[in-house]
């Protein structure tokens, strides 16, 4: 009797895709929580906890985020330099304002394991304020691969009928 067990993935055995998350109008906890799912690739079948398993994520109109109920007067983040007496304190509205890519960051990396693994996850997730971003071919080539293994799959079925 053959022995079933648990799948776990290799090293570089799961290649990561490329997808780009347009969040123009989005709140930024809802974003932030599918963010991280696909970081960690807890959407796949393939998850595993001790393993990149994920796919690189491109978030483009980080600058048109929303956030609901009072927040942008309310919540607060905190920078500190390790000398006494310099706790920085800033309003997530001046945040977004100045540096919205970081908004977006912090409430990933809140969301990410506070490991090794969790900040490998991190540097997969690149974040830009407007619609342009360099990763163009990657993503371009995601879809194309994409598109080619539906087509063997599909020509694949069409012999197994036949």
């Amino acid at each position: 009797m053959k022995r079933i067990s648990t799948y776990f993935a290799k090293p570089g055995e799961v290649p990561a895709g490329w997808r780009v998350i347009d969040v123009s109008g989005m709140i930024l906890g809802r974003v932030a929580r599918d963010i991280s799912l696909a970081l960690q690739g807890k959407d796949r079948a393939t998850y595993t906890p001790h393993t990149l398993t994920g796919d690189f994520v491109v978030v483009v109109n980080a600058s048109k985020i929303r956030v609901t109920g009072r927040k942008l007067l309310q919540k607060t983040y905190y920078r500190h330099s390790g000398y006494v007496g310099n706790l920085k304190t800033f309003v997530l509205r001046d945040l977004l304002e100045k540096n919205p890519e970081r908004v977006i960051r912090l409430a990933v990396k809140g969301m990410l394991p506070r490991n090794n693994l969790g900040r490998q996850m991190l540097t997969r997730l690149k974040i830009y304020e407007g619609e342009e971003h360099p990763h163009q071919a990657q993503v371009a080539g995601q879809a194309a691969a994409n598109s080619q293994n539906s087509d063997q799959n599909s020509d694949q079925n069409s012999d197994n009928e036949g």
